[in-house]
């Protein structure tokens, strides 16, 4: 077999496993990417590549911090004040995505997510509410925010890079005439409809350090009030990274260090916060991207697409395609791998139809951000997957309702607001 039929063919396994769950879903990913090493397809150094990804060293050092926010208590405190203004668990809800996707629209929507989820744990457990209500429309809210602003994702600012390239530019907030609507849609899909689709395992339990009865009795205060410091000062940094000159990810294992040096949360409850089955699921399922990458099977699947069109396709059947394209490969990929391998593809699109780049660039953009039906869509998906207690159908029950909105939204604003020939 060639190396794109053994990724093709190992991606739909990939996906038949991890919605049936007949193996543990790192079980799985680990799987895929030892047959990707054993058949060729990637060498050893690129199939565990994943395993020192910047976005894995956030969730860990994220896990540190929003361990310690639990464990002190602070995260209890936080929810308590939140709950005062939300009494029932739809205005919760609403409260959740509405400020998770405004702080998502200057944040990356991981570190959002990252910082958010310990939050939202004490919030449920303050308020009695199963969390696994609250925390899907966290995760989806940030992918929603994301598409606020330039800086909200990464494949954002693949998008300007490419439009820069062919002489055009899009503003700060532009991605948001569309990514706001979507978001305020969704948080009231939730609040209404949606609200029938979330998952409720209030009596699940497993090995996250959020399943113990909380007893924050005998916690000083000082290490609640450095905990919530640490925090602070950590999105801080993270909002002003270019400024300050450190990587997001470093200033979160600045962070999580400095909780431990002092003893806020110890050795032991540290380890005990970060979530290996997230690790594992990422690092595997990056290998997969990869291989779809550097085999040239996710772009065979977009050629081959795009290529049943033909040349004369009306501008909106153009725009269907290249957003439904991009909606599925983003729920089995990274959503910035599908940006990254589809924004080349979309502007020779656009070249040889005679489209306006940004309009094409724009939709690809959007539909990779709708990653809401798997758990390995994007990474704060999977960062929720243990202290949620979901498993893989929870993401289709509850997102795949949420993409079919965000592609019926993008699909009635995106030619009105960028015309694919103005």
């Amino acid at each position: 077999m060639s190396p794109i039929a053994i990724t093709l063919t190992l991606l739909v396994l990939v996906i038949i496993l991890f919605v049936t769950e007949k193996l543990p879903l790192a079980v799985t990913s680990m799987i895929a990417l030892m047959v990707l090493v054993l058949t060729g397809v990637l060498s050893p150094k690129d199939a565990f590549a994943g395993f020192v990804d910047n976005n894995l060293i956030l969730f860990v050092a994220m896990f540190v911090i929003g361990g310690a926010f639990f464990e002190t208590g602070m995260a209890n405190k936080v929810g308590g004040i939140v709950t005062r203004f939300a009494k029932t668990e739809r205005q919760l809800i609403v409260s959740v995505m509405l400020v998770t996707g405004i702080m998502s629209g200057f944040l990356s929507n991981t570190g959002t997510a990252a910082i958010l989820i310990p939050v939202v744990i004490g919030i449920a457990s303050k308020s009695g509410f199963a969390r696994s209500r609250l925390l899907l429309p966290l995760i989806f809210a940030a992918a929603m925010g994301g598409n606020l602003s330039i800086i909200g994702a990464p494949g954002n600012l693949l998008g300007k890079s490419a439009l820069e390239a062919v002489a055009q530019d899009i503003g700060f907030f532009e991605y948001g005439y569309v990514g706001l609507p979507i978001l305020l849609i969704g948080t009231l899909f939730f609040a209404t409809v949606g609200y029938r689709f979330l998952p409720d395992h209030q009596g699940k339990t497993g090995e996250s350090i959020y399943d113990k009865a909380p007893d924050f009795s005998q916690v000083a205060p000082w290490k609640q009030k450095v905990s919530l410091i640490v925090m602070v000062l950590t999105i801080i940094a993270m909002i002003f990274e270019k400024q300050i000159g450190i990587k997001f990810y470093l200033s979160g294992c600045i962070g999580a260090l400095v909780l431990v040096t002092l003893g806020v949360i110890s050795e032991k409850q540290a380890y005990q916060s970060i979530d290996l089955q997230t690790l594992f699921v990422y690092g595997g399922t990056l290998a997969l991207a990869k291989a779809l990458a550097k085999t040239g099977a996710g772009k065979a699947v977009a050629d081959t697409v795009i290529s049943l069109l033909g040349s004369n396709a009306s501008p909106l059947l153009l725009l269907a395609v290249i957003l439904l394209l991009s909606c599925v490969m983003t729920n089995f990929m990274s959503n910035f791998g599908t940006a990254a391998l589809l924004i080349p593809i979309s502007v020779n699109i656009s070249e040889a139809m005679g489209a306006d780049p940004k309009a094409v660039i724009v939709a690809t953009v959007i539909g990779a951000s709708l990653a809401f039906a798997t758990p390995i869509g994007m990474p704060a998906n999977m960062m929720v997957f243990a202290p949620g207690g979901y498993n893989f159908n929870d993401y289709v029950k509850a997102g795949l309702p949420m993409v079919i909105i965000g592609y019926i939204v993008s699909l009635i604003l995106l030619p009105i607001l960028f015309p694919f020939y103005p």
